[in-house]
């Protein structure tokens, strides 16, 4: 009898050790879940990585090499070369600027065209702009304008910030853009910085992390790809870069400190797209600015901060690069360097030089294919998880959408409660 009665007590035991394997988390407490296991979402996504390579497998040298480029157009709608670059060389995205809109309809329909010319293309199109609000903003007249980022940053409401950026998600997105080069991340330091100012969301980084992220994550949640900008920092600058090559005399531990901060905690946050600015930081590369630097795009920002997601230049044809590089030159050192996307934004000569040259480095073993193929990769899988597809838009409705702006508006200027 003894002996049964032990016997029963050490099942017991077993049972009740399996039971609370099974149902304790890390801190010990029960809450009645299995151990984690490889469910189908996470089957999903290796099935879709795997796609991934096979889609790369299959495509030319000419189509890996396209889907590295975003261009710009001359006029405000399609022509004979920006055709040939679809068509022919397969080319990655767009950005659009004022000279290329009209009205919300042409722009519309402009860049239906440039998804209908696509269409052959199982890889849809990056279509991008810069839209921020205040100053920078290439949407058309019609639309109620926003304003900067410093003035929502000195609001100082998280709730308003993020609904701001959902608000330039929606009407990016409402035309048929899918990505955004905003916000700006730049701790605004300087007062003398000429091309910075009231981009920035302050000249306090906590300030900068707080609001910015949250425009951030408003973009995100509207399906935009938000590319955040000015990687290291462009805002202790005396000179812009748009002119000349802006110089920046500090350490990396002084940078840590300021203008890094932002940029870490947006890669905490799952940012997916980050703009390297044209700056030289001597103390971390004497010889070559930050979109052309292995030591800051791969041994800082991939290395050390570890960011996973797509890197994308500045536009390679700004006078920092084209004053002291030929654009070819320039946009093989961004990719050599670590860099995924250029940004050739004028010129359509430019478009063709970069081209040819990025294709002359690999067929002569400068560049390898299988760094182009890990770019590719990145690329195609962005554009997969946010669901990128050439879909046309009939319509917009540009009421409804100055409407909730000016809603926005006034919660900024405190004439109405939340």
């Amino acid at each position: 009898m003894k002996r049964i009665c032990l016997l029963l007590i050490i099942a017991t035991l077993i049972t009740a050790c399996s039971k609370t394997d099974k149902n304790i988390d890390n801190n010990g407490d029960e809450d009645n879940k299995e151990i984690p296991r490889l469910d189908e979402e996470h089957l999903v996504e290796e099935e879709e990585l795997d796609d991934i390579k096979k889609m790369i497998d299959n495509m030319t040298l000419d189509e890996k090499i396209g889907q590295l480029l975003i261009i710009g157009l001359d006029g405000p709608k399609v022509d004979e070369h920006i055709e040939r670059m679809v068509k022919d060389y397969k080319i990655g995205g767009f950005i659009l600027f004022k000279h290329n809109i009209v009205d919300e309809e042409q722009a519309l329909s402009l860049l239906n065209s440039l998804k209908s010319l696509n269409s052959q293309n199982p890889i849809p199109l990056f279509l991008s702009i810069d839209e921020e609000g205040g100053r920078v903003s290439r949407l058309p007249n019609s639309f109620t304008k926003l304003p900067p980022a410093e003035k929502v940053g000195r609001r100082g409401d998280k709730a308003i910030s993020l609904e701001y950026g959902t608000i330039i998600g929606k009407r990016v997105k409402a035309l048929g853009f899918n990505v955004n080069f905003a916000p700006v991340l730049d701790v605004n330091s300087n007062p003398n910085n000429p091309v910075i100012g009231d981009r920035a969301f302050g000249s306090d980084k906590s300030k900068v992390i707080t609001h910015g992220l949250r425009v951030m994550e408003g973009i995100k949640e509207e399906g935009i790809l938000a590319v955040v900008k000015h990687f290291p920092g462009h805002g202790d600058t005396h000179i812009d870069s748009h002119i000349e090559l802006p110089i920046i005399e500090k350490e990396l531990d002084e940078l840590k400190e300021l203008e890094l901060t932002p940029f870490k905690e947006a890669i905490k946050k799952g940012v997916d797209g980050i703009m390297v600015a044209h700056i030289l930081f001597p103390k971390l590369d004497s010889e070559y600015p930050s979109t052309l630097s292995n030591k800051i795009i791969e041994g800082l920002l991939r290395n050390e901060l570890g960011f996973e997601g797509l890197i994308f230049s500045d536009d390679m044809t700004m006078g920092a690069i084209v004053e002291n590089f030929s654009i070819e030159e320039a946009a093989v050192k961004f990719l050599k360097a670590g860099g995924d996307v250029l940004l050739i934004c004028h010129g359509y000569e430019n478009h063709l030089k970069v081209i040819e040259r990025i294709k002359e480095e690999i067929l002569e073993g400068r560049l390898t294919e299988e760094e182009i193929d890990e770019k590719t990769y990145r690329i195609i899988k962005t554009k997969k998880k946010y669901g990128f597809e050439d879909n046309i838009i009939d319509k917009i409705d540009l009421e409804l959408l100055n409407s909730k702006s000016k809603k926005l508006l006034d919660r900024i200027d405190k004439k109405v409660n939340p």
